[in-house]
């Protein structure tokens, strides 16, 4: 089966594409795949039905590559040890394989598993064969529920074979320790080599490094599902703040996207506290106690002059594209107009409003309960500069957009806007973790590019491991934007996209002088430079 695009007529314009499909009639031993000619790249008359064609079509063939392997297949570790996908003892570059571990008879309970052998073998593996465990509250993430992902994690883990077990209702409660030593003698029978002369198996399980934790809320939205406020201190904390041993941190977690934090802030001493305690000195000892225990925490606020997240620091950085108009704002005094979608702990709108306090901050928030976190927790507040609009952030473009064009009759605003997306997804097995897939579908793009007029800067923090997502969200982006900037972070997942309608407000002919201006107008300090380096122009 081939399938591929008519180009039209140049006489006949036509609100739709289309496609001739060549069938092939006969007897196959097995599925094969559907042959495509589509290219997202390529220009079509109707570019939103040509995008969904070819999505349609990837996840078609997905399912039939799936079908024709027997991946899908379940089986037993006694059928792999018959020889069911070949010999054990022999890594097969590429090989996987979905099976069940554990019998009635031989273990205590019985888990959902997959053996992976790594696509490419060369000597810089640390194990030659490693356990990862999946706990149920993230088997449902792209990272482990994919192929795409789980190939991503044997890279990680630097496993020449990694088996990947997945925990489920019935280990719920169940101490770690009893489900390895369940797992440790069936694994054993998994393991490529002469198990003698290699060291024992490793267990390995997503975590997140925390050396203390304390929480301090735990609340649930009908919006956002369980959500936690806590403090915690991370293994490889260094230095100390003040009388403080270790650095502190607080933490916003969204049950849904449990392996990411939404927020995190860190906690310094507040002088007015300790100016509090100077008074009290004369108080009884037991009173004192009573308030040293008590005033530990009450010594602490948040930091906002730090950013949590390196991402953070990239959209600060990636303002270089428009210096030029910023510095000119805060020389005249004008309002730079920045829309946020998406509070969080409200870190980052506290940030931007004392780091470049010319720019006047809106921030969209869906959830209620979240901004009441925000502000109980982690010293978010409102003033003439930095407003919160609760509600939808899609229909606040839409408005924002028709309330202009009523005003201006359509003619487009002299001020640089600013429209920034950072927003996280409640369905992580899209493999598109921020942002939802609504904000990067062509009718809000459309809004957003009306939304900033003839100027101005779109940026949007995406977040996916999946290649594919990521060349769909920047085909679509191109297709709606003049300009294209991509930013990647090295250390993390995030990807941070710049996109402009025109060049109006960019200064891309000498980046080098727009960061030394940017740098200028920042209160607080920012490695631009090294930001900067990592951009890359799309489009």
């Amino acid at each position: 089966m081939n399938i591929q695009a008519i180009a039209s007529e140049s006489s006949k314009k036509s609100a739709f594409q289309t496609f001739m499909v060549v069938m092939l009639k006969g007897k196959m031993g097995a599925v094969q795949t559907i042959k495509s000619s589509l290219d997202q790249s390529a220009e079509y008359c109707n570019m939103k039905q040509a995008t969904a064609v070819i999505r349609a079509l990837g996840n078609e063939n997905i399912i039939r590559e799936s079908y024709s392997s027997g991946v899908d297949v379940l089986l037993s570790l006694r059928d792999l040890q018959l020889g069911a996908i070949g010999d054990l003892k022999v890594i097969v570059p590429g090989r996987r394989r979905q099976f069940i571990l554990g019998e009635q008879e031989t273990s205590l309970y019985c888990y959902k598993a997959v053996l992976l052998d790594a696509k490419k073998q060369t000597e810089t593996f640390v194990y030659h064969c490693g356990v990862f465990i999946v706990p149920k509250a993230r088997a449902q993430e792209w990272l482990f529920a994919s192929a795409e992902g789980q190939w991503h994690v044997v890279e990680s883990a630097k496993a020449a074979r990694l088996i990947m077990v997945f925990l489920d209702s019935r280990h719920a409660n169940i101490d770690m320790d009893i489900i390895k030593k369940d797992l440790s003698p069936l694994v054993k029978d998994l393991e490529p080599g002469n198990p003698e002369e290699e060291a024992p198996i490793p267990f390995m399980m997503a975590g997140d490094g925390v050396k203390q934790r304390d929480i301090l809320q735990e609340a649930t939205s009908e919006l956002t599902g369980p959500m936690v406020v806590e403090d915690v201190v991370y293994e490889n904390a260094d230095g100390d703040q003040g009388s403080m041993p270790e650095k502190m941190f607080r933490r916003l977690i969204f049950g849904r996207s449990s392996g990411l934090v939404q927020s995190e802030a860190l906690l310094i001493r507040d002088p007015h506290s300790d100016e509090t305690d100077k008074k009290n000195k004369n108080a009884s000892a037991t009173s004192k106690k009573r308030r040293s225990k008590k005033g530990s925490k009450n010594s602490l606020r948040v930091d906002h002059s730090f950013l949590g997240s390196s991402y953070h620091s990239g959209i600060i950085s990636g303002l270089s594209l428009v210096a030029s108009a910023l510095g000119a704002a805060s020389t005249s005094g004008e309002k730079v107009s920045t829309t946020v979608i998406g509070l969080g702990a409200g870190c980052f709108p506290m940030f931007l409003r004392g780091c470049l306090p010319f720019v006047d901050i809106e921030v969209v928030e869906l959830d209620p309960l979240v901004a009441e976190l925000a502000k109980k927790y982690f010293g978010f507040s409102v003033d003439e500069q930095l407003k919160v609009h609760l509600g939808d952030g899609i229909k606040f473009v839409e408005d924002s957009v028709a309330a202009n064009h009523s005003v201006s009759n359509g003619r487009g605003s002299n001020a640089i806007k600013i429209l920034i997306i950072d927003v996280d997804s409640s369905d992580l097995s899209s493999g598109l973790s921020c942002p939802p897939e609504n904000f990067v579908e062509d009718p809000f793009l459309q809004k957003a590019k009306e939304f900033l007029s003839d100027g101005g800067l779109f940026i949007i923090n995406l977040v996916s491991r999946s290649s594919s997502v990521r060349e769909m969200v920047v085909s679509r982006l191109r297709a709606v934007f003049e300009h294209l900037y991509s930013l990647q972070l090295e250390e993390d997942i995030n990807e941070v996209l710049f996109a402009s309608p025109s060049e109006r407000y960019l200064d891309v002919n000498n980046l080098d002088a727009a960061v030394t201006k940017l740098k200028d107008l920042l209160k607080f300090p920012v490695d631009v430079e090294s930001d900067i380096k990592k951009l890359q122009r799309l489009q």
